[in-house]
């Protein structure tokens, strides 16, 4: 072995930058991020090349004091932290004081900087080479501008592994829009080779910030958005969701922020994807865009070199806020809001957003169950009788079809999903409502209508456990036995009866009814998995869920069978009033609107 010596500045500076600066999106990211701490409010951004060749970056923020512009270029020098327990508590982006040493070590960069006091701007210069900062006078307003030139001009290895000059600037344009949702106050201007990209002005009220979202995310995001804002416990959650309709194929519309910081983190994204649980079409991701404020106290940021991961100090408390304000306003969408709500579009729907329907706002629910609790627990226990009916028994049946026939023109108001016209080849149904026609798919609504129905029984009776004829034992980790020990009480919520019984072993005693011939150790394991890594779990509720989905797909009106109109009326009524009828048990849509634009293009109508 070599003999130990100490790196020369350079040489770790570089080192530094492989965490730091990854591409030019890197750089853009941490200079961004600077001039938001320094309390700007407007930021001009100038690319050429993608950002390989140039990123000049102007901000009228405080500045730099002249004696302090060398010192910004060291590494581990920094305004924001004096002490150990500042990192307890940190409100800005950047905090370690490393990027401007890592960029300046693998790039031409220049710092003009004046503050409110100064007579005139003073600019510092660093090539990579010795890391020695030159310092002259300088024009400049108050405010820093950043100039950074010819990227990893020192080091050709790590040149060989950027992408096309249309790639890097994707990968940097994604930067400015993830920064630019996260500071609605600031303006940001981006042009690339001279060419104007982006304008973003402030926004001030919530009008201002769904433009700005129409323009950063699309109009169609907007359009197919709830809007919500809670609080709870210390916590605040804001933004909009995405209705489960409007899914997409990968998860490229997903950002979320911590006290205003773009995070991605498992905790955080297990709660969203269980929220979204049983209304999204299989392998399809959903859109997002959310604000998580809370003390920064209880928030770790210091915990990945890029600062993308988060540690929640209760994240237990923090997942459950956010599944159940989602899961709350998933399920309170009904049909009359999403067409109080409607920006029904003349154009055809994108091809990457599924059937079109309308978007609405969050509002209370008005839901009131028109089935009482033993009506639904009657038809959760007769599933069995249910199934053993003839096929040519119907299998829908509304308790008041005289009730649900069509008023004569000008009796009522036009309930949100109108009235039945006709049904077609004994799978849709045809309605007329106030906006044109609506398409109802019969079993997949009833599908939903009946598996809500079952749910709510489900919920209204404890979870009802059956003792194991033979006890299974489990080898598990010393962790895993201290785990199980620790969770028997959640254990017993979820009908399970799970003791200790050794160092490393676990025994089985009880088990959900529903789930009497599942694989119960892989069952045991995935559950003590997710309260070991996020303090609870939905894996026992998934699972029943399953279960009552297929009864509810069995139990629900199959195709070609005949409905009358007071019958499809019926449906259609119980439909404004379930939860999360948009969709059925496996995500899929049950019912589209085509307004009357529409039709009219079709048969080109007015023209």
């Amino acid at each position: 072995m070599p003999r130990i010596q100490l790196l020369n500045p350079r040489l770790a500076n570089q080192i530094a930058a492989g965490e730091v600066v990854e591409r030019p999106a890197s750089v853009v990211k941490e200079l961004l991020e600077n001039s938001l701490d320094a309390g700007a409010t407007r930021v001009d951004l100038d690319v050429e090349a993608g950002g390989v060749k140039l990123i000049r970056i102007r901000d009228n923020g405080s500045g730099i004091d002249r004696d302090d512009l060398p010192l910004a270029m060291s590494r581990h020098a920094t305004s924001k932290i004096r002490e150990l327990e500042d990192l307890e508590k940190v409100i800005s982006l950047g905090f370690r004081g490393e990027a401007l040493a890592s960029i300046s070590s693998v790039a031409r960069l220049t710092l003009t900087s004046a503050t409110d006091t100064s007579n005139s701007g003073w600019q510092v210069s660093c090539e990579g080479r010795e890391m020695q900062a030159s310092l002259k006078p300088a024009p400049h307003p108050c405010g820093t501008t950043v100039e950074m030139r010819d990227l990893f001009f020192n080091t050709p290895a790590r040149r060989k592994f950027l992408r096309t000059e249309k790639t890097e600037f994707n990968h940097l344009e994604e930067v400015v829009k993830r920064l630019a949702l996260s500071r609605y106050d600031v303006a940001f201007h981006l042009r690339h080779n001279n060419r104007v990209v982006h304008s973003l002005p402030p926004a001030a009220n919530q009008l201002e910030q769904e433009r700005r979202l129409s323009r950063v995310c699309g109009p169609a995001f907007l359009e197919n958005a709830l809007h919500i804002e809670t609080e709870a416990a210390g916590l605040k959650l804001w933004g909009w969701v995405a209705l489960p309709t409007f899914s997409r194929s990968q998860a490229d519309m997903q950002h979320f922020f911590v006290n205003g910081r773009m995070i991605r983190d498992k905790l955080i994204a297990h709660a969203i994807r269980q929220a979204y649980r049983d209304v999204l079409f299989h392998g399809r991701h959903p859109a997002f865009v959310l604000y998580l404020e809370l003390d920064p106290s209880i928030v770790d940021v210091n915990v990945h070199p890029t600062k993308h991961e988060v540690r929640f100090r209760d994240g237990r408390t923090v997942h459950d806020f956010i599944f159940r304000s989602l899961h709350r306003l998933l399920a309170e969408v009904r049909p009359d809001d999403q067409l109080n709500n409607a920006r029904l579009e003349s154009q055809s729907q994108p091809a990457e957003i599924a059937p079109q329907q309308a978007p609405m706002s969050f509002r209370p629910s008005q839901f009131e169950s028109r089935v009482s609790e033993t009506e639904v627990r009657e038809q959760l226990q007769g599933y069995t009788a249910l199934q053993s009916r003839p096929a040519a028994s119907p299998a829908f049946q509304p308790s008041a079809a005289a009730d649900f026939a069509a008023p004569q023109d000008g009796e009522a108001e036009i309930p949100p999903l109108g009235y039945a016209l006709a049904q077609l080849k004994g799978v849709y149904i045809l309605a007329e409502n106030q906006h044109g026609l609506v398409l109802v798919d019969i079993h997949a609504a009833h599908e939903r209508i009946t598996y809500e129905r079952m749910k709510t029984a489900r919920d209204t009776q404890a979870i009802r456990s059956q003792p194991l004829l033979v006890p299974m034992t489990l080898a598990v980790s010393e962790r895993e036995a201290a785990c199980a020990e620790h969770s028997s009480e959640m254990f017993g919520e979820l009908g399970m009866r799970v003791e200790r019984a050794g160092e490393e072993s676990l025994v089985v005693r009880e088990l959900p009814v529903l789930l009497a011939n599942s694989d119960v150790e892989q069952l045991v394991r995935d559950v003590l998995s997710d309260f070991m890594e996020y303090g609870s779990s939905d894996r026992m509720l998934a699972h029943i869920d399953e279960i009552l989905a297929t009864m509810a797909c069995h139990g629900s009106v199959r195709a070609n069978r005949r409905l009358t109109i007071p019958e499809m009326n019926a449906l259609l009524r119980d439909m404004e009033a379930t939860e999360r009828s948009g969709q059925c048990n496996h995500g899929r849509p049950t019912w589209v609107q085509v307004s009357l634009p529409e039709l009219d293009k079709w048969f080109l109508r007015g023209r």
